[in-house]
């Protein structure tokens, strides 16, 4: 079976991957830009997927709950199709999820190597934390990644979506939630100018005595 363009996305909204996962009984969360967005809960701007993440061996337990999409395995840019009885060979981490009859992407699932109690950064297993500080739940039940550990992913690339995310979220931090980042990036970024900004924010957030 051929993949679907790469383009060809039309992205189930978080609400709707919830609808459909509300029973699976497993961790799972919603991460990237639309993480963002259900913290803010409000839309900050378009997305180019929906990236969701489970456990890694809990891949095959979702692949089944989502058994109307076909699966491809993304590898190095390169999608291939991943037949429901097959197994994920252990350097696959992502799939992308397709609604064949309608011709659209809808979901990008990735894999991460914690546990149901411990969240574990899959480019550095040296950061890790209780599961229950990683994931938050929104008001309407959709467990997201915690918004620094959002950001701790988007600041390698620095993209411009990934810029524009920073600008609107570091003004909502708190300040824990700030220093926890700047330590972050000073250990896997030093020098990294987000650093500096989040410096000054919270010293003008010590100084101020008005509301934004």
């Amino acid at each position: 079976m051929s993949p679907l363009d790469d383009d060809a996305w039309d992205e189930w909204s978080p609400d709707e991957l919830g609808r459909r996962l509300r029973e699976a009984g497993r961790p799972w969360y919603v991460a990237g830009g639309w993480a963002l967005d259900v913290w803010h809960g409000r839309p900050t701007r378009e997305h180019d997927d929906l990236e969701f993440v489970v456990l890694r061996d809990d891949a095959d337990h979702f692949r089944a709950i989502l058994n109307d999409l076909e699966f491809f395995t993304v590898r190095d840019g390169i999608l291939e199709h991943l037949p429901p009885s097959a197994h994920l060979h252990g350097d696959v981490w992502q799939v992308w999820g397709a609604d064949m009859l309608c011709g659209r992407w809808r979901v990008d699932m990735m894999m991460e190597p914690g546990t149901p109690d411990r969240w574990i950064y899959k480019r550095d297993p040296t950061i890790q934390m209780a599961r229950s500080a990683a994931v938050r739940v929104s008001e309407t039940g959709i467990p997201y990644l915690a918004p620094i550990n959002v950001m701790l992913f988007k600041a390698k690339y620095r993209r411009d979506k990934d810029e524009r995310d920073f600008e609107i979220a570091r003004q909502e931090f708190s300040a824990a939630e700030r220093e926890q980042l700047i330590a972050w990036l000073d250990e896997l970024h030093p020098g990294h100018e987000w650093i500096e900004t989040l410096r000054i924010g919270g010293e003008w957030d010590a100084g101020s005595t008005g509301t934004r």
